[in-house]
């Protein structure tokens, strides 16, 4: 199944979901702030679906990738605690569709509330900043997030990988070739 997006991402991407994995309108399933939410249904641990969201924003701040991960840790701490476990670049061989696109990958864990109960959900965030070519001073930062409890994260965390391989920005010329 593949997919573009332009919505509100500042920039046109595509890629592919893994089998299993089911696209969500964001608003139905409360991530009204995300421009995509994939689900996968077959793997509901108490009551939550693991999920992947895509997000972005210009930004003409002179901040890095490196300190726009960190900006979501206080805005995920307004759910409950949350502990960063690993914070690291990636580049071109874990992203090959996006081959000038530096990148942070960052693990953390949040301790929230599901339906009144208590929940610890991982997540794995890929920030990928992509400049204006014809604005350099701006560029689009696209946030693509993992979201799955610790029993979830083993059976989707390949499935994950494999869809972060397929993203890439997509040609807005009508002469796009693969």
């Amino acid at each position: 199944m593949g997919a573009t997006m332009a919505a509100t991402l500042p920039v046109k991407i595509s890629f592919s979901l893994p089998e299993g994995w089911q696209a969500a309108p964001p608003d139905e399933v409360g991530a009204p702030n995300v421009a995509f939410v994939a689900l996968h249904a077959a793997s509901v641990d108490g009551g939550f679906t693991a999920n992947i969201t895509i997000s972005g924003e210009m930004r003409n701040d002179g901040a890095t990738i490196s300190q726009i991960a960190d900006e979501s840790v206080p805005r995920l701490e307004q759910g409950g605690p949350v502990r960063v476990l690993k914070k690291s670049e990636i580049g071109t061989p874990d992203l090959p569709g996006l081959t000038d696109s530096p990148g942070i990958v960052q693990n953390v864990v949040l301790s929230t509330t599901l339906h009144g109960e208590p929940i610890e959900l991982c997540q794995s965030q890929v920030y990928l900043g992509m400049e204006d070519v014809r604005n350099p001073a701006q560029r689009a930062v696209i946030e693509i997030v993992l979201t799955a409890t610790r029993n979830q994260l083993g059976e989707v965390i390949e499935d994950y990988k494999k869809f972060l391989r397929t993203v890439q920005q997509a040609d807005d010329s009508a002469s796009a070739s693969n």
